[in-house]
């Protein structure tokens, strides 16, 4: 499989509600880079985020391009973020099932055929704007 076909199932199985799937994709030790956010190091953490993404949103990726660098292991992606917001997010406007579009990016580093960084960006802004906050 390769980098890009990697990502093209991890991106499969967020849309699926596979988190197990997700997981065995990544590394022990990755590095997720959360959205106007810290850095969150290893699996277990990784896994945490997504049970909490989980209970306060439902999401789909949608019109999704994933880019290959030129660069071996490195791969990028770009798509939008169709979802609805079910629970309220500590420091975010209160969730009564609002709907949300907006364009979203994520960046992978990719070794020995585990993904080892995942880094996304969005407008956290217009998220808001558009949950009514």
């Amino acid at each position: 499989m390769t980098d890009k076909q990697r990502i093209e199932a991890y991106f499969a199985a967020f849309n699926g509600g596979d988190t197990a799937a997700m997981l065995e994709m990544v590394d022990e030790q990755v590095a997720h880079h959360v959205n106007q956010g810290g850095v969150r190091q290893g699996k277990a953490l990784f896994e945490e985020f997504n049970t909490h993404m989980t209970r306060c949103y439902r999401e789909t990726l949608e019109d999704i391009v994933v880019f290959e660098a030129a660069v071996p292991g490195r791969v990028a992606a770009e798509f939008i973020v169709s979802g609805e917001y079910l629970a309220t997010d500590e420091g975010l406007p209160e969730a009564s099932g609002q709907r949300y579009r907006l364009p979203a990016a994520s960046f992978f580093e990719l070794r020995d055929g585990r993904i080892t960084r995942i880094t996304t960006y969005y407008n956290l802004p217009e998220w808001i704007r558009q949950v009514g906050g």
